[in-house]
């Protein structure tokens, strides 16, 4: 790859534990055709070539990345994931040490998903700019907020309806430089809210790119949820087969 190519450095905080997912253990090395969900996650950065290296951020105690990850070119893991997703994927960019003009991609392991046209519609919009952003879908659903104070054994109700106009899903991956990204996650820190590196960023005075994902991108959250990725994963085997 040319020297003047900008650099482009993928993390994928894999430091959870996926308690919704109920695996009874981490759900980032649950099996989907064969392969940890954590390695197809990482084969999907892989496909586009433009990204140099992908750094895997694991627990501390991690003892299944080494396998789940082996042989895979222009990859690492490290030990360096914290209680959540934000110290997790700040841990992986002070241990990366990286400088603050490279660009850092973040992507879920829990979204193995990823289409190679997605990747590189927000890699293209991103360098093209200049400026950072997420992968993201126009919300399609009516929209419900619900009532304040419900029980956990009882269903909730509606408190009202919510406006989706202008409304987008965050996906991931999502793109910024390294030095603005680490100052807007040490910024919050201790923020419940920050909840991904975009909302990080927008903290911190950015207002990051929106590029349209894809509905095959969804998260893996709940025991439903791998039965359909595997499905996907299936069908994204056949050549015939396009993006949704």
């Amino acid at each position: 790859m040319s020297s003047s190519f900008p650099q482009i450095i993928a993390i994928v905080p894999a430091g959870g534990v996926g308690l919704r997912a109920g695996t009874g253990y981490p759900k980032q090395y649950r099996a989907l055709r064969g392969d940890s969900m954590l390695r197809w996650a990482v084969r999907a950065l892989l496909a586009d070539a433009r990204i140099d290296q992908v750094r895997v951020a694991v627990a501390p105690d991690d003892h299944r990345a080494a396998e789940a990850l082996r042989d895979l070119p222009r990859t690492v893991w490290r030990p360096c994931g914290g209680e959540t997703r934000a110290a997790t994927v700040l841990g992986a960019l002070r241990d990366a040490a990286l400088d603050p003009d490279v660009w850092v991609l973040v992507h879920d392991a829990a979204r193995p998903g990823l289409p190679a046209d997605a990747l590189g519609r927000l890699i293209d919009a991103c360098l093209e700019s200049g400026e950072g952003g997420l992968l993201a879908e126009r919300v399609a659903d009516t929209v419900k907020r619900e009532q304040a104070g419900a029980l956990p054994e009882r269903n909730a109700r509606v408190a009202a309806s919510v406006d989706r106009e202008g409304l987008w899903l965050a996906q991931t991956p999502q793109m910024f430089r390294a030095g603005a990204l680490q100052a807007a996650l040490e910024a919050a820190a201790d923020v419940a809210t920050v909840t991904d590196e975009a909302s990080a960023m927008e903290r911190a005075g950015h207002r990051p790119l929106l590029v349209p994902g894809s509905i095959r991108n969804f998260k893996v959250t709940w025991p439903e949820h791998f039965e359909l990725m595997e499905q996907l994963l299936k069908l994204g085997s056949d050549p015939s087969f396009g993006e949704s």
